[in-house]
């Protein structure tokens, strides 16, 4: 880390090796103009360094005579040491440059898993299992069958009183055991409870109990995401995500499940999945040098349309009123039974749901987090086309989905897109000249809007009341980036010469209106199902946010905007990949597979649009942030505080 130090303002920030000046800034509350969004084009971040190394900062836009001095863009420039940068005088506030009335925002923290938790708990027990025995041969006086002397084995050195051999293995048994002299490593797939039995699903002649892996895979709407995992150490070995193959028939599953139902379209929508998984495995397994035999066991998590998907089993009736599915618990199966690409003896473990709308991935963010082991009352959301609630403890769990609309992952957005290089992530604003700091992924020129980006440029636009509570644009503001547009009035983040493509990129007032829709609809679903239990947004001691969406989100903005109801931001933490990380700790855990169960069992699921409440919370939230201000004290005193220090000429 490196400390950065913005000057005449005095105010310091650190942050990570290689970080740009532009988003150093923007951590420490600093508005710099730049519209191209770091690339370069536009030339208006001019800052002097003073004291320490910035790496480039040059571009033609600078002399060699200004270099010389000191002068770099911020955007091109990278923190490599300890600086000191001075704003020059001619970039002040009233000169449309550099100011310090930018507000510094709070990051949700971050949640993080460490194996050596599971180690300290005594529950690091994979479910799936290498086991290496020296057996005695047999002789005259013991004459016990191949199998039976696996079995008896087991249960001298591993206490498994209920162990059975699959058909595959006993027709490996004999030449496996007489290869090494009985020297054998047997592959063991514990049971979900204690009623189970064990399977040796494997036999190999020989020692091969230091290859063990799995693999963990959560199956999104939009991205399928993978890691291959050593058992052993419980390391994560190479990780990989692609979009899921189905998305060229809906970005949403309605749209998947009306295909379907069509002749064929559910083993299409099948294949599809298989591919991007078999793919994703395929990278895994040649990043991490292990070969496709070594892995006895996947873990998936994904929504109950997904689900449904993965195991073949008609989704048609999640989509009809009473929204029932084919099944919410899936007994472990062979992993080629699912067309996975691996040997016949890996194990496929699959999350369970909770209803058509609340599925395994919830689950496994659950489980992934520690809300049912813990005494924290505790508000769980995970953000995306659909958004998921849960709210509870280790005495009690409760859940509702609601559908949020693609806005998120920049659908329904003019130039919406999904965060990749190009794409605008943060932003500032200058409430002077109005005029844009956009930070983009990859310091590249702008092509368009991802949704964290889209939830701070909507925040600061109100903030400096671009807009107005309703989402309406100010048209007495003089300046050329609010316009009339096709779609209503429109801000004009980057010109056309400044963007990466060939338009100008803009939000409009139809854009604003689908992200508000988005956002009353996750905070309607969540003031509904805390009142429903009984409690208020004050009980609740701790908010935990997963999903793309959730992993990037500006806490000020969202709470500015009402998508999250006012707490402590200290209250907060992000998870990143919930699904994820659940799946992840299930491989290295059995005691967590047998507790899901429990947890399924306990958790009560609400349908909302049966709430009566629930419609008029939607309707109360379609504002910023919301019609009753009451509810967002701090909000209230945040805007305050910050038009006070406006003066627009």
């Amino acid at each position: 880390m490196h400390k950065v130090t913005f000057l005449p303002a005095e105010r310091n920030v650190e942050v990570e090796d290689g970080k740009s000046v532009i988003a150093a800034a923007r951590k420490a509350g600093i508005h710099i103009n730049a519209s191209c969004g770091g690339s370069g084009l536009c030339g208006k971040c001019r800052i002097i360094l003073e004291t320490g190394e910035l790496a480039g900062g040059r571009s033609e836009k600078l002399s060699d005579e200004d270099f010389d001095k000191g002068i770099r863009q911020a955007c091109l420039a990278a923190v490599t040491s300890d600086v000191t940068i001075r704003i020059p005088t001619e970039s002040q506030l009233a000169k449309g440059g550099l100011t310090t009335e930018v507000p510094v925002r709070n990051q949700a923290r971050l949640h993080i898993f460490h194996v050596e938790s599971l180690k300290s708990e005594g529950v690091f027990i994979p479910p799936v299992e290498k086991i290496v025995m020296a057996l005695p041969a047999p002789s005259a006086t013991d004459n016990m069958a191949d199998a039976g002397r696996i079995i008896q084995g087991l249960n001298n050195q591993y206490d498994e009183r209920r162990i059975i051999v699959t058909l595959q293995t006993l027709r490996k048994i004999r030449s496996a055991l007489r290869e090494r002299d009985f020297l054998v490593t047997v592959t063991l797939a514990r049971p979900v409870n204690e009623r189970g039995k064990a399977m040796v699903v494997d036999i190999q002649p020989g020692n091969w109990s230091h290859r063990n892996y799995g693999i963990a895979i959560d199956i999104g709407t939009t991205t399928i995401y993978g890691n291959l995992l050593d058992l052993l150490s419980g390391k994560v070995l190479a990780c990989k995500g692609e979009y899921n193959g189905q998305i060229s028939y809906g970005e949403d599953v309605i749209s998947r499940i009306v295909y379907a139902e069509k002749p064929e379209g559910l083993d299409q929508m099948h294949d599809l999945m298989m591919n991007t998984i078999n793919s994703i495995i395929r990278h895994l397994l040649q990043k991490a040098a292990v070969e496709r035999d070594e892995i006895s066991s996947i873990t998936l998590s994904g929504n109950t349309t997904m689900t449904h998907f993965l195991l073949g089993l008609e989704p048609h009736n999640i989509r009809r009123s009473p929204y029932v599915p084919v099944s919410t618990f899936f007994p472990p199966v062979r992993a080629t039974d699912l067309d996975l690409d691996l040997a016949p003896h890996a194990v496929a473990l699959v999350y369970p749901s909770i209803s058509s709308y609340v599925g395994g991935d919830i689950i496994a963010g659950v489980m992934g987090a520690g809300i049912y082991r813990s005494e924290t009352l505790t508000l769980y959301v995970d953000i995306g086309t659909n958004a998921e609630i849960v709210i509870g403890n280790r005495e009690w769990l409760v859940c509702a989905a609601c559908s949020a609309g693609p806005a998120f992952e920049g659908g329904g957005i003019t130039h919406g897109m999904r965060a990749a290089e190009g794409a605008i992530e943060d932003f500032g604003i200058n409430p002077v000249t109005c005029e844009p700091m956009n930070i983009t992924m990859g310091n590249k020129a702008p092509v368009g809007i991802c949704g964290s980006g889209l939830l701070i440029l909507v925040a600061t636009l109100f903030e400096y009341e671009i807009i107005d509570s309703g989402g309406k644009f100010n048209r007495n503001i003089d300046t050329p980036r609010i316009r009339e547009g096709r779609s209503g009035y429109e801000y004009v983040l980057a010109w056309k010469e400044e963007a990466g493509g060939d338009e100008d990129i803009v939000i409009n007032e139809v854009d604003i209106e689908n992200f508000t829709r988005a956002k009353a609809a996750i905070y309607a679903g969540i003031k509904t199902l805390i009142e429903v239990v009984g409690l208020q947004v004050t009980d609740i001691e701790q908010i935990i946010l997963a999903g793309a969406f959730g992993s990037y989100i500006d806490i000020d903005s969202a709470v500015t905007v009402g998508l999250l109801p006012e707490v402590d931001p200290s209250k907060i933490l992000y998870i990143g990949n919930g699904s994820l990380l659940g799946s992840w700790m299930s491989e290295l855990s059995n005691h967590i597979r047998r507790d899901v169960v429990e947890v399924v069992r306990k958790m009560t699921s609400f349908e909302l649009s049966e709430v009566n409440d629930f419609k008029d919370q939607y309707v109360a939230s379609l504002f910023l942030p919301h019609t009753d201000m009451s509810l967002f004290p701090s909000v209230n005193q945040r805007l305050a505080a910050i038009r006070k220090n406006m003066r627009r000429t």
